[in-house]
């Protein structure tokens, strides 16, 4: 069975550059609550089984593709900024710290290096919109920081309960803009966001 295109696009991306390609890719931007987690990864051999931009995977299906990336990485890497510096820095400012960094850390296991998004990262690294659903190695780092934040999520739930956390990943569903209306912001939630400054 051949290859998917988001494997055929990687080689012909690498093929132009130098191989391997490390992607790189956020979860957690629009959020009103949690931190904001960047993934990088370079994939080894063989291929993982229904890789896509972890926002069109079903949960049980994407646990499954982060267990296979695991698996399959030759390197990965995964960084945290939490709400107070988000507050503090912006919310840009915070997701360029986070690919930036993710993306150091893979720096000599990788030849080239594509993030998803339109953001003007440091030399080097290429910005691509759409990138988590064309490129094999993005749609992974998509797969980790989705999986990994809302696991944090889910812990911050036990932490702060009453807003649902562990269901809504700390984003602006109504029943979470409602709790914070009752019960106010709490400490990993983003004062500077509209919607949590006002409370």
């Amino acid at each position: 069975m051949g290859r998917s295109p988001l494997y055929a696009f990687d080689a012909a991306w690498a093929g132009r550059r130098r191989a391997p390609l490390a992607g790189a890719d956020e979860a957690g931007r629009g959020a009103l609550a949690g931190p904001l987690v960047a993934a990088a990864v370079v994939l080894g051999r063989g291929t993982v089984e229904n890789l896509a931009d972890s926002k069109v995977l079903r949960p049980e299906r994407r646990e499954a593709a982060y267990r296979e990336v695991l698996d399959r990485a030759e390197a990965l890497s995964v960084v945290s900024v939490p709400a107070w510096w988000i507050d503090r820095h912006g919310i840009g400012a915070a997701n360029r710290l986070a690919l930036e960094r993710a993306i150091s850390l893979l720096e000599g296991s990788a030849g080239c290096y594509l993030a998803d998004g339109n953001l003007r990262l440091r030399q080097g690294i290429e910005s691509l919109p759409g990138a988590d659903g064309r490129s094999a190695v993005v749609a992974a780092a998509s797969i980790v920081a989705k999986v990994l934040r809302d696991a944090a999520m889910s812990r911050l739930a036990a932490e702060y309960p009453g807003y649902g956390f562990e269901r809504n990943r700390g984003y602006g569903t109504p029943v979470h803009r409602l709790a914070l209306a009752e019960l106010g912001p709490c400490r990993v939630h983003r004062l500077s966001y509209a919607g949590v400054e006002s409370l």
